[in-house]
């Protein structure tokens, strides 16, 4: 990891290892940047079988340039549940890949409350806004919200009283 730059804050909102992952985006070079993102979209995991073989389980992200799917899992109840985030992205679109890469990484096994407490905006403090194009930013904003949408959506399904 690089070190902290006086210039450089971490954002309070992020939970520490999106924000030491936005620190390490910050530290570098603009021109360096893109080839972390290249870095990041390598350590995407693969799907395991059990969603590999059930594309359906998976929700398209279509906001993004490049074919990207994603799910999450939940153990637990309620915003303390902890979540497990799933990407598929070709390899061919590594971009893509990257930011998802970023996410996973950054959120994956956090509690659900963790998760909705990310700002919106978090994809544009990685500094690549003039790197990469504005509908990638987009969409990595959208991938975000999507993940926020659907653990929003487990914490209410979770905590909502059975009628009796």
């Amino acid at each position: 990891m690089s070190s902290k730059s006086p210039s450089t804050q971490r954002p309070a909102a992020l939970p520490s290892a999106l924000a030491e992952i936005v620190e390490e985006f910050q530290a570098l070079e603009e021109r360096d940047r893109l080839q972390l993102l290249l870095d990041f979209s390598r350590g995407l995991p693969e799907l395991p079988a059990r969603l590999k073989d059930h594309p359906e389980l998976l929700e398209q992200v279509v906001e993004c340039q490049s074919p990207l799917f994603l799910t999450i899992e939940a153990e637990g109840r309620g915003a303390d549940a902890l979540i497990e985030l799933f990407f598929q992205a070709p390899a061919e679109a590594p971009t893509t890949r990257g930011f998802a890469g970023v996410l996973h990484e950054g959120l994956n096994g956090l509690s659900a409350a963790e998760i909705l407490a990310v700002p919106d905006d978090m994809p544009e403090l990685l500094g690549l806004t003039r790197a990469v194009s504005p509908l990638r930013m987009r969409g990595m904003t959208a991938m975000l919200g999507r993940i926020k949408r659907k653990v929003t959506a487990y914490v209410a399904q979770s905590t909502a009283v059975a009628p009796s």
